[in-house]
Order: structure tokens, then sequence, then C-alpha cells
């Protein structure tokens, strides 16, 4: 099912249903229309991409697709109604067969924290039940903050998939279960670490807690896609000039929670659960697109998003 098909499907669910009134009908069609616009204009691209300047090479294989700086500020702010960090990502991969807009989206956001060498001789120390009862506390503690931003409190309801160190690669992820104030369905951060020379890259999965099982399956493969140059890698860490961190393995898995709140910012700390909970802001697009490619799959058709 094209987009534009999906504009004037949602047109006429609302005028048949009466959900909304003839000026809020208007307006809500012409917000879909410029979010189906936005997502026509989105350059994808695969193959070889160069991260910041040549800090880190990213191999987009044909089942992905990647979106650059200004795409996925678009995606994240625009479209997912997410407030603009400090610093725009370094852009986001997505599957290849969906677009921001699909029922069935999730992404992969990639950033970069250069706050220096992340010393890893902490990692086969940490007892990650009591890391979880920390970051449990500390994101409690937060809510009162995020509430009088008008944001919805979140609860960590704990590990989809507990922290994994490859102390080889120098590569962690994990995945925490979030619930947000009145969604219905809890929502997945999964998260992947790569440790360099001067900081951190840092990749992070936004899907429904359904969608577990597909991005774990995944993970090998995007942790094969994107890796630091040579001069960058962890190995080529030289302490004669080189700035350490402040903080090691288990405040980056706490992402900020911890000793690094104050590093991090109110925003900063908590836009990978933004991202999940304002997701599909817009008009409740999930739902009517969903709504109609159920429509349409029983009528014996094949929608596209």
């Amino acid at each position: 099912m094209k987009l534009k098909l999906i504009v004037l499907l949602f047109a006429g669910f609302l005028t048949a249903t009466g959900l909304v009134g003839a000026q809020d009908d208007t307006n809500e069609i012409a917000r879909l229309k410029q979010a189906v616009q936005l997502v026509k204009n989105l350059k994808y691209q695969t193959g070889e991409i160069d991260l910041r300047g040549g800090l880190a090479k990213l191999s987009v294989p044909k089942e992905f697709k990647y979106l650059g700086p200004d795409d996925a500020e678009t995606v994240l702010v625009k479209l997912w109604g997410n407030p603009p960090s400090d610093n725009k990502p370094l852009g986001l991969l997505m599957p290849a067969g969906v677009t921001p807009l699909s029922s069935n989206c999730w992404v992969v956001t990639i950033d970069y924290s250069e706050d220096g060498y992340v010393k890893d001789n902490d990692a086969s120390k940490i007892n990650y039940d009591d890391l979880l009862k920390k970051m449990q506390a500390g994101i409690a503690e937060n809510n009162k903050e995020r509430q009088a931003h008008g944001y919805p409190a979140i609860n960590l309801v704990g590990w989809a998939a507990p922290p994994r160190y490859d102390a080889a690669a120098h590569k962690l992820y994990w995945a925490k279960q979030l619930k947000f104030e009145g969604e219905k369905q809890d929502t997945l951060n999964y998260s992947i670490r790569m440790l360099g020379r001067k900081g951190v890259l840092e990749l992070n999965a936004i899907a429904g807690i359904d969608q577990l099982g597909e991005i774990d399956r995944q993970t090998p493969q995007i942790l094969g896609m994107v890796d630091f140059k040579e001069g960058s890698r962890y190995a080529d860490f030289d302490p004669k000039v080189d700035k350490v961190a402040t903080y090691g393995i288990a405040a980056l898995v706490a992402g900020g929670v911890l000793a690094g709140a104050a590093k991090l910012g109110f925003f900063k700390l908590l836009w990978v659960g933004l991202i999940a909970a304002k997701k599909f802001v817009i008009i409740g697009v999930l739902a009517v697109v969903a709504f109609f490619k159920k429509m349409f799959k029983r009528d014996g058709g094949s929608p596209t998003a």
C-alpha cells in the first residue's frame, strides 16, 4: 500500500468513524500528508559509509538501509516527535523493507561519545543484578523531572537481555525492557557499544518488546557492519597522549543513571527512551497503517508501506 494511499484511506476512516470534527480532520490529514512528504524526501544509502570524517566505517548490506545525520534527525524529531539533541546522530539503520511510517519499523541509531578511552578492567567484576536495581532507582528519581517537563514516567522492568562483553572485540551489548506510563506495549532498548581509542560508538535499537527475537538475531550482523578505522581503534590507545574516560563499563551500561548522569544531561540521558515513547506520535499512524494493511491482506492484496 503506497503512502499516498494511506492519506486517502485515513481521511475516509476519520470521516466514517466521526472520531474528530471537520477542522481537526483537515489538520490531521495535513499533518499526515506532511509526514508522507518527509518520508519521500529521505535519502537512503547502502554500501560503504564513512562515519564522522573517517572515525569509523559502516558497511550496509542490501538487507538494511542507512540515513545520514540530517535525515536521521528528520525521522527522530520531525516524524517521531522527539526533542532535538545537542548533537545530531551519525545516522541510523533500518531494515530494507520498511519506512519510518511502517507498523513493523525498527531502527538503530548511531552516535559517538568522545569522552576518552574507557577502561574495561571492571567488566568481569560487575554484578548486573545489583546494577539493575541502581538503574531502576535512578530512573524512578528522574521521573520527577520527566513529568515536570510533560513526559510520561518510565519503569525499567528489567533486562530483556543481560549485558555481554566481548573482551577481544571490545564490544558490549545488552537490552532493557521499559514500560512507559500510558503505553500498552513495553518498549525494547537494545544497546550496542563499541570501545575506541578516544570514545565509544553508541548503537541503540529502538523497537517494541515483541521484536526482541528479531533484533537479537540481527545483532551479530549489525556488529559486523561497523568498526573504528585504523588509528581510532581501541588497540591504538596511547597512554602518553590520549585521555582516559572518567567512567568504566558499569556506568556505560547504566547509560548515565549512575555517575555519568551529570555528564549526559537530562534530555541526553533520556534520549533513547523518548524515541521509543514518541515513536508513532503522528496521529496514531501505527494503528492506522496496521488497520489498513490487515484490511488489504484480507482482500487478497499485497500492500507495501
